[in-house]
């Protein structure tokens, strides 16, 4: 393993300033592995600025450039062009529904989208309605896709491949890296704009802490609407190592592709360890390859962390935490056999203490710092934390606390939404939400975003969703509860087929439950404390569907 000090800047003052990095070092070196096919460097870096001389043709270049598709070169280095270009990258999911993809194109005000071979049938049904559609590249196509109005703008592969590439990379340090759209408690989701500075913060402060270097293969078990995957492409690629996407039967059976691939660099949710744990393959030493395995996303129980480490046992196990506003992950706990199970909590691995220049503080409602060894909520402030909502600004307000610096200069604080304690030795320690909102397979879900699609579904007069333990130990699900006169199994599968073509597949319930009146709370309000209980204690039954 090539020495971190001779490793390649993962940093710059763009998020792509590492790539650029290594494909002037390492030109000939594998950068992405991708369906038994290896581009290198120079292959990536090349494709990118040609597509991103199409992305400027005839004008200043495009503000927002949306990327569409799923583990593809498409997604890969349509990334990397969109950035190129100057732009900020929009990545959309195709498992999305239409409406939800569309309502981002919109809001985000995309000018261009790329789109990969398998996304393209889907392109009618996505711009149906779109009073301005964007420009859209499909590198992967050689024909103009079926449905589409006749003023909208195709380029297709042969057309990418006229234009000279860039020379260098299009700079616009003023507009954001990417910008990501969470889960919302009004019905829509929530655009997260995050800065150069933002990310190159975040990538700096694990360059430093990790050390990889060009030998790493890295998985890459996260989706691009998913901001998880930031860390591995660029952390990847910043250090010269090699990205290997996992589709969903490599993900089914992770171990076999660490051991196959002798990936050194593991980063998933903990559901995916979960998983293994209860199949019973994490088996002592099975692992060797492993120099690093990182979690994030979810809470991580001490049983699913020891089990792991056991089976990588070469590897520094790590639990990562952080909003996607504060970018990817804030703070670090480094696992310790002895100590990290007493300083556990509930069960839960703490979340640990936080990245250089970022501050943890746990705050009362008001705002009021709390002292150690008192619950709150976790509020984060520094350079990885965003500006604020896209085109949201009494959202943004409700987000942050105001606080003074020691010199009296006012900041603000970014509010978690999570409850957290801070230990004596510096740790913090997760333990749970302030809110509605919860953590499913990594996702960030307001459950009152899913409630508000089932009271648009025909018959549903109350809605009522409720986080409740998995099988699996540490693992978390939804259940819906549903009121109305004209509510029976056969329509709750209606309301079912209804909500999956509104939201995102995390997102629908694992179980529906039918109640003829919703219990209510002393000051009047659905006891969604008393529902909960109902369902985890079977009193409620669930509706087959």
């Amino acid at each position: 393993m090539q020495a971190a000090a001779d490793s390649p800047a993962a940093t710059g003052p763009f998020l792509h300033s590492g790539f650029r990095a290594s494909a002037l070092r390492f030109p000939d070196r594998p950068a992405l592995l991708l369906d038994g096919r290896t581009w290198t460097y120079r292959e990536l870096d090349g494709t990118a600025l040609r597509w991103a001389a199409a992305l400027t043709t005839g004008g200043a270049g495009p503000r927002r450039v949306g990327v569409l598709g799923h583990r593809s070169p498409v997604t890969y280095t349509g990334f990397l062009a969109a950035l190129y270009a100057g732009a900020t990258v929009v990545p959309l999911n195709r498992k999305y529904p239409a409406a939800r993809n569309r309502d981002i194109l919109e809001r985000a005000g995309v000018d261009a989208l790329l789109v990969d071979d398998r996304a393209a049938a889907s392109l009618a049904g996505l711009l149906d309605g779109m009073k301005e559609v964007p420009r859209l590249l499909l590198p992967e196509s050689d024909e103009r896709p079926g449905g589409l109005a006749d003023d909208a703008v195709v380029l297709t592969r042969t057309d990418l491949a006229g234009p000279a590439p860039l020379t260098e990379p299009v700079a616009r340090p003023q507009e954001s890296a990417y910008l990501l759209f969470t889960s919302g408690s009004t019905g829509r989701p929530k655009g997260v704009p995050v800065s150069h500075a933002n990310v190159v913060a975040f990538l700096d402060a694990n360059t430093r802490r990790y050390g990889f270097g060009p030998d790493d293969r890295f998985t890459n078990t996260f989706d691009q609407t998913f901001d998880l995957s930031v860390f591995d492409l660029f952390m990847a690629w910043g250090s010269g190592g090699c990205l290997l996407p996992m589709d969903a039967a490599e993900l089914a059976e992770p171990l076999d592709f660490v051991r196959e691939h002798e990936v050194t660099v593991w980063f998933s949710v903990p559901s995916v360890a979960v998983l293994q744990q209860r199949r019973g393959t994490l088996k002592p030493s099975s692992l060797p390859s492993l120099r690093w395995s990182l979690f994030c996303g979810e809470a991580l129980a001490v049983s699913t962390a020891q089990a792991w480490q056991e089976a990588a046992d070469g590897s520094v196990l790590e639990n990562l935490y952080g909003p996607t506003e504060a970018t990817i992950a804030a703070l670090a706990h480094r696992w310790d056999a002895g100590a990290s199970p007493a300083s556990a909590v509930n069960n839960i691995v703490p979340i640990g203490s936080p990245y250089p220049g970022t501050t943890a503080t746990v705050r009362a409602e008001d705002g009021t710092v709390l002292p150690d060894g008192t619950t709150g909520e976790l509020c984060l402030a520094g350079p990885q934390v965003f500006d604020g909502y896209l085109d949201a600004p009494e959202q943004t307000r409700r987000a942050f606390h105001g606080t003074a610096g020691p010199d009296g200069a006012p900041g603000r604080a970014y509010r978690t939404g999570d409850l957290a304690r801070r230990l004596p030795d510096g740790q913090f320690v997760y333990l749970g939400r302030t809110d509605t909102q919860v953590k499913i397979l990594g996702h960030r879900i307001e459950t009152g975003e899913v409630e508000a699609h089932l009271l648009r579904q025909p018959g549903v007069a109350q809605a009522v969703v409720v986080a409740v333990p998995g099988d699996d130990e540490g693992t978390t699900v939804l259940a819906a509860v549903l009121s109305g006169e004209a509510l029976d199994e056969d329509a709750v599968e209606a309301v079912d087929d209804g909500l999956r073509s509104a939201v995102p597949p995390y997102m629908i319930p694992l179980t529906y439950h039918l109640a003829d009146v919703l219990p209510l709370n002393a000051n009047g309000k659905v006891d969604r404390g008393a529902l909960r209980e109902d369902v985890v204690s079977g009193r409620l039954e669930p509706v087959l569907l």
